[in-house]
């Protein structure tokens, strides 16, 4: 089971550490996730709210790429309803170039109103668009001639291409259970957030086998799992910079979060993530011996979201470091 990093870049509340230059910490991150042996650093796009702060993850992924050599280097995920699919794949094409064929493209359809909003999706079209743009992701990756919609629209062809062959790997994000059986028919891997969906682990479990039920004849796919992870000498500071976390999500309208609660109360609250196994904070010992719960259930990646709620960037490299070398 790898371990990586996943970074939301979320804008700390006001009043905690003072000012903070996010992004300068991501390449921070990345540059200690590299030093530790973790298998990769993922950067999640959002729009328009302090939940999220890095509307533009192939610029980013650009500067990380500077910083790294070994690091594989992935975003997570790329909103394609939010985008010409056209210029998606040059941009990460050219992100593949930069980064020496390290690059790892997650895709998604999105799930925040105030996004939908702002980039004027209606969300009942978002799986259709979504669809629609991942095929043309790929066709334009493999130098297939795309065809431009529109009254002036014709044909056109990458002159920038993927340096990996036939196209970097592809994770889909799942938060929905029946959505797990549309991607696993598509061959991809797959990525999963069971603190804002499922109850368990051996729920988490139960999409995992359905995902590889569900896989055409003869395809592997990875699963990767996004979790808080502390490795340190203070939980209770990872406790309560999660609670700043989850209040944060809630209050961006992260939909499939805000059901989650709203079926039970209790999963606002930072313990109930912790006990459900979701949050995993102690010492790096006893996090390592609890993450293999995740490894018995059958997830081939660890996404760790490191840098949470306000958490020290000491303190953040802190469990990278601790975690790196005992998480193979």
């Amino acid at each position: 089971m790898k371990l990586s990093a996943f970074t939301i870049v979320d804008a700390y509340p006001p009043g905690v550490n003072g000012r903070r230059e996010r992004y300068g910490e991501v390449l921070e991150l990345a540059e200690g996730c590299e030093a530790a042996g973790l298998a990769a650093l993922w950067i999640a796009e959002h729009h328009f709210h302090a939940g999220g702060t890095c509307p533009s993850p192939a610029v980013l992924l650009a500067a990380v790429g500077m910083r790294t050599m070994r690091l594989r280097l992935g975003v997570l995920v790329s909103v394609l309803p939010f985008h010409n699919p056209v210029e998606v794949a040059e941009q990460y094409a050219m992100v593949d170039q930069l980064v020496r064929g390290r690059f790892n493209f997650g895709a998604g359809s999105g799930y925040i109103p105030l996004e939908m909003e702002g980039f004027g999706v209606d969300p009942a079209t978002k799986r259709e668009k979504f669809d629609g743009a991942l095929a043309t992701v790929l066709a334009a990756w493999h130098g297939e001639e795309i065809r431009v919609e529109g009254p002036h629209g014709g044909t056109v062809r990458l002159n920038v291409r993927p340096r990996q062959s036939p196209h970097p790997p592809i994770w889909v994000a799942v938060q929905r259970r029946e959505a797990i059986p549309f991607v696993a028919r598509r061959g991809t891997n797959i990525a999963l957030v069971p603190y804002a969906t499922v109850q368990t682990i051996q729920e988490l479990g139960e999409e995992i086998r359905e995902f590889r039920r569900h896989l055409p004849s003869g395809v592997t796919a990875e699963v990767a799992v996004a979790l808080h992870l502390y490795a340190g000498p203070d939980p209770g500071e990872a406790r309560a910079a999660l609670q700043r976390y989850l209040d944060s999500r809630l209050a961006t309208q992260s939909s499939f979060y805000q059901d989650k609660v709203k079926r039970d109360p209790q999963h606002a609250h930072a313990s109930a993530i912790e006990a459900s196994g979701f949050a995993l904070f102690g010492s790096a010992e006893e996090v390592a011996t609890r993450l293999e719960a995740f490894r018995k259930v059958g997830v081939d990646e660890i996404l760790g979201i490191f840098d949470f709620g306000g958490l020290p960037l000491a303190h953040v490299l802190g469990s990278v470091r601790a975690l790196g070398p005992l998480v193979r």
